[in-house]
C-alpha cells in the first residue's frame, strides 16, 4: 500500500488523527470501567484486585 502525501504536514495530520482516534477509544473504555466499578461499589460488590482483610476497611 502506497499513499502519496503532498507534504510532511499532511502525513503528520493523518498520523495524529489515527492516534487520537485510538486515544479517544481508550479514554471511553476507562470511563465505562470507572462507572462499572462505582456501581459495584454502590451495590457493595467486590472490587477487582482488592481483598478484604479482617479489621480493615477497604
Amino acid at each position: 500500500m502506497r499513499t502519496n502525501f503532498r507534504s510532511v504536514g499532511q502525513a503528520l495530520r493523518l498520523a495524529e488523527g489515527v492516534l487520537m482516534r485510538q486515544a479517544r477509544r481508550n479514554a471511553w473504555a476507562a470511563v465505562c470501567e470507572n462507572r462499572r466499578l462505582a456501581a459495584d461499589r454502590d451495590r457493595g460488590g467486590p472490587l477487582p484486585g482488592r481483598t478484604a482483610e479482617p479489621g480493615r476497611r477497604a
